[in-house]
């Protein structure tokens, strides 16, 4: 979560500053014009500031002009382009899905169109990372491509305009049980707040209703305020910061929430973060929601953005954020340590870790019916959901890693897509008959083989209900769109959904009493 920063002048109070930077200037002089060889400057001075930064926490990151491009096009919620989600495969550009009311729809292309030519650039072995900057440009201008499709002879030429393609930050929004509304944010963005009210009242403005953030990395500040104020009532602290070189702040809702007395629970786990945790936090602290999953990441450090000449930026961590009852959001680190930091992640979910953790943890006191919550860093849920290891296994992992599943679900959708469109119009059609049937999961594990990934048959039937859930949520991604997999994957795999609209269900009786004082 940044805020945009112009460079400032060197801080009064430090003496030591205009010395130091003196001599970095001096270093940089004596290279440029000593050095034995003929040497590159920029890469020097990008990898001495990336140097500077890594000894510090971290969250404070250098990104370059292309990083800064992709950051731009994520947090302002929409690129210009032809509106395709792709895949690489096997060197091969497959279209995943076109974006409704896209360019690249609107001419005809399909999913599962292989792009072989950009204008007058061979696209087959193009990298992942490169093929946007060949689909992506400005508005009005023209692309050329050329696809290969299953049951053509020959090739297929599209010629498309760029327009304007959305990047939507709500994956699904859907009813996931009688009066219960279901609302999935992957982050933060621009367009997030409005997205998520036009969900909302396409729902119904449901009474219940379940908000994921599972997964939600985080985003833009001014969003994450406004979604929390959306549960909450005027005046209501929502986070306030605290750092050494900029003066306190607190954000406050600035008037009384659109769902004030709903039931709510907030599903987060281990990747929820920043902008997530500040939500969170606040719908906790309030005694607002429940939440219900994992331990949520721990980022609370607020970066400021400086960009620099050359369209690159440095983020500087300049604050702390604290919820409303005053917990740290940031979980512990040692500067310069950000291997360590980032592997101390992964085991704070071993159990013992954890439970010593939550021993250590200091108490707070929620704002309304004053039960405790615990600080430490990050959010502790109301409701703890382990992991469920016990359909895992390295042969499945393997499957995946090699894009074997996805590369199988695009072998499927090429040979069935027209009869599986005739067979199940909706979605509520395709949930209840569809089935990844014997002999179409022993297809994916020939295909793996293929692949390279060798035969497995304790860890296939370790993994094989699990690989029939994965292999149904992604046909019906390609039928429905996003919120096609959510629907299958929640239903069918996810604790913390069913626990989420269980509580809602029986929300007198068992979601109310959580947020109650229990001491």
């Amino acid at each position: 979560m940044v805020a945009l920063l112009r460079p400032a002048a060197l801080p009064a109070q430090n003496s030591d500053a205009a010395p130091q930077l003196q001599k970095l200037v001096e270093v940089y002089r004596f290279l440029a014009r000593y050095y034995v060889d003929e040497v590159e400057m920029a890469p020097l001075v990008e990898q001495a500031i990336k140097g500077m930064l890594d000894e510090l926490d971290p969250h404070s990151a250098y990104l370059d002009a292309e990083q800064m491009e992709s950051v731009a096009a994520s947090f302002d919620g929409e690129f210009s382009g032809i509106g395709v989600e792709f895949n690489i495969l096997r060197d091969t550009i497959i279209v995943v899905n076109t974006i409704a009311g896209g360019p690249a729809e609107r001419v005809g292309v399909r999913p599962n169109d292989r792009i072989v030519r950009i204008d007058t650039l061979d696209a087959v072995g193009m990298r992942q990372v490169d093929v946007p900057k060949h689909l992506r440009g400005r508005t009005g201008t023209r692309v050329a491509v050329d696809v290969v499709r299953r049951g053509v002879g020959e090739r297929l030429h599209f010629v498309m305009v760029r327009d304007r393609i959305p990047l939507n930050t709500v994956d699904a929004a859907y009813m996931a049980a009688d009066g219960i509304g279901y609302i999935k944010v992957n982050r933060f963005g621009r367009t997030t707040m409005s997205e998520f009210r036009e969900a909302y009242e396409r729902l119904g403005r449901p009474a219940k209703l379940i908000l994921d953030l599972r997964g939600n990395g985080g985003g833009l500040l001014e969003q994450a305020i406004g979604m929390a104020e959306f549960f909450l009532p005027r005046g209501a602290l929502i986070v306030s910061t605290e750092g050494r070189g900029v003066p306190p702040r607190t954000f406050r809702a600035q008037s009384d929430g659109e769902d004030l007395d709903g039931a709510l629970v907030v599903l987060i786990d281990e990747v929820s973060a920043s902008a997530s945790e500040i939500v969170t936090g606040a719908v906790q602290d309030w005694d607002r929601g429940v939440v219900v999953g994992r331990p949520s990441f721990g980022k609370g450090l607020v970066q400021r953005q400086v960009s620099l000449g050359d369209g690159s930026a440095v983020r500087i961590t300049v604050a702390r954020y604290h919820t409303p009852s005053g917990r740290v959001i940031q979980r512990p680190y040692e500067k310069g340590k950000r291997e360590e930091y980032y592997l101390d992640h992964l085991r704070r979910y071993d159990d013992a870790v954890r439970d010593s953790l939550d021993a250590a943890a200091p108490a707070f006191r929620t704002l309304r019916s004053g039960r405790t919550v615990r600080g430490g860093g990050g959010i502790r849920p109301d409701i703890l959901i382990d992991v469920d290891t016990t359909e895992y296994s390295q042969y499945q992992a393997q499957l995946i890693r090699r894009g074997v599943v996805n590369e199988y679900v695009g072998v499927l959708m090429d040979s069935r897509r027209d009869s599986l469109q005739r067979l199940y119009p909706t979605f509520e059609r395709f949930d209840e008959a569809f089935e990844i049937d014997d002999a179409t999961l022993r297809g994916l594990t020939e295909l793996g083989a293929e692949r390279g990934v060798a035969p497995d048959e304790a860890g296939f039937a370790v993994s094989a209900e699990l690989l029939r859930v994965q292999l149904k949520a992604l046909v019906a991604q390609r039928l429905f769109g996003t919120e096609g997999y959510y629907r299958v994957v929640n239903r069918l795999r996810s604790e913390a959904f069913r626990e989420a609209v269980s509580l809602l269900e029986a929300w007198e009786q068992r979601g109310r009493p959580l947020l109650e004082n229990r001491k």
